[in-house]
């Protein structure tokens, strides 16, 4: 009986809301991963584009998400957390029919750009909710899994994808899925219970605060670096082992790979995660992602391709929940949904210049320089991290 009651004494982590948000953050990156990694091939088909015109088309989802994110943090602060969830969801899902209605690349590009804003503020509405329904005893843990969703769906949804591809060569089929996996999504999540909460009327009328975790700035600047270098091999992975190492349909195996690295470092990892070692967490994570990013960049076959995604899985998944975390930590009870856009903010701005630039640097000077230009800069917020970063947290943190 004293066994049961200090049993019941530790708060439950996989409570019914936390699991439902966490299905729906699964649903969410499903379908967009969904066409993540065949729309350069859809583009460079359907319409003809190069490599330039690929990373412009795509650069402006990123761009979108990141304008979005900047405005969701406080909005998701500010009013009531699942009705803007809820909203935004919908519109995260009805954006997939536009890319079946788009009959050229302009208006393609200009359904992909505004899809970019309800697919940032859905992340952040998200996150931020995750955050509320976790006990507090439990709540870095939690966050850690979190980010299992995402990489769930990243190892099965490309795979998926290609296999349809290659099945049926209709990428309508693709476009119609997502949008019905949303769906799900967003019905799962409008079952989650939450308690009311007040508006925020407290803050100052003009305050950057209010849309960015100021005191996050270093952390944010050495995220964007990380994810520079995820946006140049991401994006350009698949059509790079077509064209280049003559691998149909292996960006499926790259992602499987990419992510059981991410799910296995989340699970080693959540121990330390829960003894508050974040940045030992960090630490690791962006030294191991430093040599997957060269491995890619260095050897250009099947083993380069293949074990560097497995690496940079390793790496990412122990970097990004303890970065998560931080910047949680540095914010008060207030600005969570601060705290949990500007890490996002800061990931799809490195994520959508990786784009744009890779595109570029493919183009002109062939996929080598665009990989080594992906690692050079991932070097930079590398250092960053372990010249200011480090010592910045551990003074500035609140809990």
């Amino acid at each position: 009986m004293k066994q049961r009651e200090g049993e019941d004494a530790v708060p439950r982590l996989w409570n019914a809301n936390y699991t439902k948000v966490f299905v729906a953050n699964f649903m969410i990156f499903f379908s967009f991963m969904l066409l993540t990694p065949l729309l350069p091939i859809y583009l460079s088909e359907t319409f003809g584009a190069d490599k330039h015109t690929i990373g412009t088309v795509l650069f402006g989802y990123s761009v979108l998400a990141l304008i979005a994110r900047m405005f969701s943090g406080y909005i998701v602060d500010s009013f009531s957390r699942k009705r803007v969830l809820l909203v935004c969801f919908f519109f995260f899902s009805l954006f997939f029919v536009g890319y079946i209605a788009a009959g050229s690349l302009l208006l393609f590009a200009i359904v992909r750009t505004l899809h970019g804003a309800p697919f940032g503020a859905t992340t952040v509405a998200n996150s931020t909710m995750a955050i509320d329904v976790l006990p507090s005893e439990r709540r870095t843990e939690g966050i850690g899994y979190y980010g299992l969703a995402n990489n769930i769906a990243s190892a099965i949804s490309p795979s998926v994808a290609i296999w349809i591809f290659h099945a049926t060569h209709d990428f309508n089929i693709l476009f119609w899925l997502a949008m019905l996996i949303a769906l799900c999504g967003m019905l799962i999540v409008a079952t989650v219970k939450v308690s009311a909460k007040p508006v925020v009327k407290d803050k100052p009328p003009i305050s950057l605060d209010r849309f960015f975790l100021v005191k996050g700035t270093g952390e944010a600047l050495t995220m964007a670096c990380f994810s520079f270098s995820y946006g140049v091999v991401s994006t350009y992975v698949a059509i790079y082992g077509r064209e280049q190492l003559g691998i149909e349909g292996g960006a499926g195996t790259f992602f499987l790979l990419l992510s059981l690295g991410l799910i296995l470092s989340r699970l080693q990892g959540s121990r330390a995660l829960r003894q508050g070692r974040l940045v030992h967490n960090a630490a690791v994570g962006v030294s191991v992602s430093l040599m997957g990013y060269m491995l890619f960049a260095a050897l250009h076959n099947e083993f380069g391709y293949y074990a560097a995604a497995l690496v940079i899985g390793l790496g990412n998944g122990h970097m990004y929940p303890a970065y998560q975390n931080m910047f949680v930590n540095l914010a008060p009870h207030s600005q969570r949904g601060t705290a949990s856009s500007s890490i996002l903010v800061a990931w799809d701005v490195g994520l959508g210049i990786g784009v744009l630039l890779g595109g570029l640097l493919s183009e002109k000077w062939g996929y080598s320089i665009a990989f080594w230009a992906a690692w050079l800069v991932n070097l930079v917020g590398f250092l960053g991290f372990w010249l200011y970063v480090k010592a910045h947290f551990n003074r500035n943190k609140l809990r």
